[in-house]
C-alpha cells in the first residue's frame, strides 16, 4: 500500500512542476515599450480628433504621428504638424513615461520633457495620458492609443 501513495504522490508532484514551468512570463515594461509605435487614436480632453482611417478627423496630421522608444534609452518623436524631436526616455515605476532632452528645438512649451502616464500596454498597444496639457492642441490633455505599425 506504501509503494501505491508513494507512486501517486510523485505523479502528482511531477504533474505540478510541469504546470508551473508552463507558465508565460511577462518581460518588463521596459522591454515591452521598447519598439515604434503610431497613433490609432488620439483624444483631446476626451473628444476623439484622430482614428486611423477615419474619414472625419479634426486633426489628419496624426496620420504622421509616432514615438520610437529604442531599447538603448533613445527616442524619437514626430508631432501631428510633422516636427520632429529627439531625445532620451526613461520609466518611473511601470506607469510612468518621460521624454527628456528633446530637440533640436524644445516643442513648444515643454522644457524639453514630455510626461505621460502608461494607461495600458500591451504587445502591440500602447495607451498614453500626456500629464500636462499641450499648448500646440489648445491646453488640452491628450490621450494617444498607439500600435505597431
Amino acid at each position: 500500500m506504501k509503494n501505491k501513495w508513494q507512486g501517486f504522490f510523485w505523479c502528482v508532484l511531477v504533474l505540478v512542476a510541469v504546470a508551473s514551468g508552463c507558465k508565460k512570463k511577462v518581460a518588463p515594461v521596459s522591454e515591452r515599450i521598447a519598439k515604434s509605435w503610431a497613433a490609432e487614436a488620439v483624444k483631446h480632453d476626451n473628444t476623439e480628433v484622430y482614428v486611423k482611417g477615419g474619414a472625419n478627423n479634426t486633426f489628419p496630421g496624426y496620420t504622421g504621428f509616432s514615438l520610437t522608444l529604442n531599447t538603448d534609452k533613445t527616442a524619437r518623436l514626430v508631432e501631428f504638424d510633422s516636427k520632429t524631436f529627439t531625445g532620451t526616455w526613461e520609466l518611473q515605476g511601470d506607469s510612468k513615461l518621460i521624454l527628456r532632452n528633446l530637440g533640436p528645438e524644445e516643442p513648444t512649451g515643454t522644457g524639453g520633457t514630455i510626461e505621460y502616464t502608461i494607461r495600458s500596454i500591451e504587445d502591440k498597444k500602447l495607451v498614453l495620458i500626456r500629464t500636462g496639457t499641450s499648448i500646440k492642441t489648445g491646453n488640452t490633455t491628450n490621450e494617444y492609443t498607439l500600435t505597431v505599425p
